[in-house]
């Protein structure tokens, strides 16, 4: 028998929890365009990290499990909320935890990060009979699997994934943090690259201080590259996006140098964007002022079969305004000036269809194609919050994020959409509204718009951490 999970369910307006970490919430803290109201549907949630609507209105939500520091470890989950209120354990994930999910057709499809690999599996939602579609995405450094979603143009599943290292190159942090526990994990291009030789030179974590190693880009830590060296592109790189028949057969790939392409959404007439996060002004090749961006993935409208060279993105050698990260401009404040990696850096396919504030950390979106909600064609991104100062030692950034904005991705604009009433997160100011909204998703009917938060996860100049059991489901309605 499955086990109906513990979660708080809103009996009014404000809710008392009793989780020290995130005591209380407070519809009345958010603020929403007037004519909207923002309500609690469920509390209580460990780590969530998307969600996506059945048919029917059932909505299945993630719990994207221990896979960074935790407090307490807790399993990936896929959680089932039924039209009814219901709330129940779908399935419980084997590896790192589920990130995105879509439903198609009686299943649901799922994108989970691993250890050196990522998976798609797919749940038939009647018999949970679960297989696995996909279980060859290089994997196990720092950022993230984007979708899968499916194309209204062409039917295809569309998934990606993020890059090994913070900044092309595998380093101290995002080794203790990830690496240590896929100590070969490396990025890996999705076309033929020359090096320059640029290493960068670093303290090793494995070794007594003050033991020093070089690392190279598109090798693992400590493993220096040569000039000249030649670095074959793979189909199953990093920062890759790429999209296959719904059975995971005849991949793809469309696009690499995606730094962390989390979110991707299809509009009404099949254009794919993705969402994508900026380098970080941190460690050994410290890039200043890259913006979080929207991406346009031209190649979701080709045929299928017929990309023979994907586009490229920058990743790492490249801000999302085009300026070279050797740049005097992306000089950092602290860290080592980065140096290019990369001879002859390949066609950018750029410029962004939006460009956001460094360390905004956008994550999932969802198109409005609603006439009742309004801003139909209109993107809804949540943006996660910063990690300032451990990635950034600017103090104009520590509330950047939080918040969900409208973009108009024609014009490159945006307008606000929910957000705390006093900046930053919640715990922040002691109030009751959002922490770090990580998805939101419109329900099938059009009414609403769900918005999914992290919950309490703090962040230092040395660390970050997360706290199980403080997540949130929240609905925005047209009144």
């Amino acid at each position: 028998m499955m086990k109906r999970i513990a979660a708080a369910k809103a009996k009014g307006p404000r809710l008392e929890l009793p989780i020290s970490a995130r005591p209380v919430l407070d519809p009345a803290d958010v603020w929403v365009p007037e004519g909207y109201k923002v309500e609690v549907v469920a509390a209580g949630l460990s780590f969530p990290t998307g969600m996506g609507f059945a048919d029917d209105g059932t909505l299945y939500i993630l719990e994207g499990g221990s896979t960074w520091p935790t407090r307490p470890a807790l399993p990936p989950r896929i959680l089932q909320l039924t039209p009814d209120g219901t709330l129940d354990v779908f399935a419980v994930e084997t590896q790192g935890g589920p990130r995105g999910v879509t439903y198609r057709d009686g299943s649901i499809y799922v994108s989970c990060k691993g250890g050196y690999h990522a998976r798609i599996v797919k749940y038939d939602v009647a018999t949970r009979e679960r297989t696995v579609l996909i279980e060859s995405i290089p994997s196990g450094g720092w950022h993230e699997p984007g979708g899968p979603v499916f194309s209204p143009h062409d039917g295809l599943m569309y998934f990606a994934h993020g890059s090994v290292s913070q900044n092309g190159v595998c380093l101290p942090f995002g080794f203790s943090v990830d690496l240590v526990k896929q100590p070969e994990a490396h990025d890996i291009p999705g076309a033929d690259i020359t090096l320059t030789g640029n290493n960068v030179s670093t303290s090793n974590p494995l070794m007594p201080f003050p033991y020093l190693t070089e690392s190279g880009a598109f090798k693992p830590f400590g493993m220096p590259a040569e000039k000249g060296e030649v670095v074959k592109g793979e189909l199953w790189c990093t920062t890759g996006l790429w999209r296959a028949k719904p059975d995971g057969s005849d991949v793809e790939l469309l696009a690499w140098g995606l730094r962390n392409p989390y979110g991707l959404a299809f509009n009404e007439d099949g254009e794919l964007y993705a969402s994508d996060n900026g380098l970080e002004e941190k460690g050994a090749r410290a890039i200043a002022g890259d913006p979080d961006r929207i991406w346009h993935i031209r190649n979701a409208k080709t045929a299928h079969g017929s990309v023979k060279t994907p586009d490229w993105y920058g990743f790492p050698e490249l801000r999302a305004d085009g300026v070279p990260v050797w740049d005097e401009r992306c000089r950092p404040e602290k860290g080592k000036p980065a140096e290019q990696l990369i001879e002859q850096l390949p066609e950018w396919a750029g410029p962004p269809a939006y460009l956001e504030q460094p360390h905004s950390a956008m994550t999932q979106m969802d198109f409005c194609r609603s006439d009742f909600f309004g801003h139909r064609g209109e993107l809804f991104v949540t943006e996660w919050g910063t990690y300032a100062p451990l990635n950034s030692p600017h103090e104009k950034d520590l509330d950047h994020g939080f918040r969900i904005v409208r973009v108009d991705v024609e014009k490159g604009t945006s307008e606000m959409f929910l957000c705390n009433k006093k900046p930053g997160a919640a715990s922040h100011h002691q109030g009751g509204g959002i922490e770090r909204p990580v998805d939101c998703k419109f329900h099938p009917d059009g009414k609403s718009l769900y918005v999914l938060d992290f919950g309490y996860s703090p962040v230092t100049k040395g660390y970050v951490m997360a706290y199980g059991h403080t997540g949130v489901l929240w609905k925005v309605t047209k009144e």
